[in-house]
């Protein structure tokens, strides 16, 4: 049961935004009284906890499972930023900011780990990259991998990039990409251009 209720308010709290969902509309749409969904989470911020770390697990191990694959370093990211994407449902209803904004332990816990998760990730692709001749030769690997973090982070502040301006979708391959052709060597560029060609038809 306990799983059942955090996957449906994980669920809410994604499509709704960690704000908005109130136990009330949880239990209603669950189904079941406020009173049993109270017997396995205390109150709404550990049940929010608990949704933050079970969705940053399942992405993870996603990801880790992306990785382990080794694929060319280009199409990686490519493919770890469509697997986020469908796991976090573009993220409408600004879920990051709702939690930044009224659960701060939560979010600056999470964005810790991100960045662990991140930082792994994002420097194993940066030397992969370099060793097969795609990426330059002369990187900063670690300023690229932390300048990386940083903009997927500041991209989702919708006061900067507000949705109606910037589509979710369209707003993360601008980003992908800008981030690569800062990177890639000419041999790199042919393949990055081969997937935004790809991904265009």
């Amino acid at each position: 049961m306990r799983d059942k209720i955090l996957d449906k308010a994980t669920d809410m709290f994604l499509s709704l935004g960690f704000k908005s969902v109130t136990m009330d509309d949880l239990a209603y749409e669950m189904g079941m009284s406020k009173k049993t969904i109270y017997s396995h989470f205390d109150n709404k911020t550990k049940l929010v906890e608990a949704c933050a770390n079970s969705l940053f697990d399942q992405i993870s191990q996603g990801i880790d499972a992306i990785c382990s694959m080794q694929k060319n370093p280009i199409e990686e990211l490519y493919e770890i930023k469509k697997f986020a994407m469908k796991h976090l449902k573009d993220e409408k209803a600004s879920p990051q900011f709702q939690l930044q904004k009224y659960f701060p332990r939560i979010h600056s816990a999470m964005r810790m780990k991100q960045f662990d998760l991140m930082q792994t990730c994002v420097v194993d692709n940066i030397k992969r990259g370099v060793e097969l001749g795609i990426y330059r030769s002369n990187l900063n690997v670690n300023f690229i991998a932390r300048i990386y973090f940083s903009g997927v982070t500041s991209i989702k502040d919708h006061t900067l990039f507000p949705e109606d301006e910037f589509p979710k979708t369209q707003l993360m391959d601008d980003y992908l990409e800008y981030h690569l052709r800062g990177i890639v060597t000419p041999e790199g560029r042919k393949t990055l251009n081969q997937i935004i060609q790809s991904n265009q038809e």
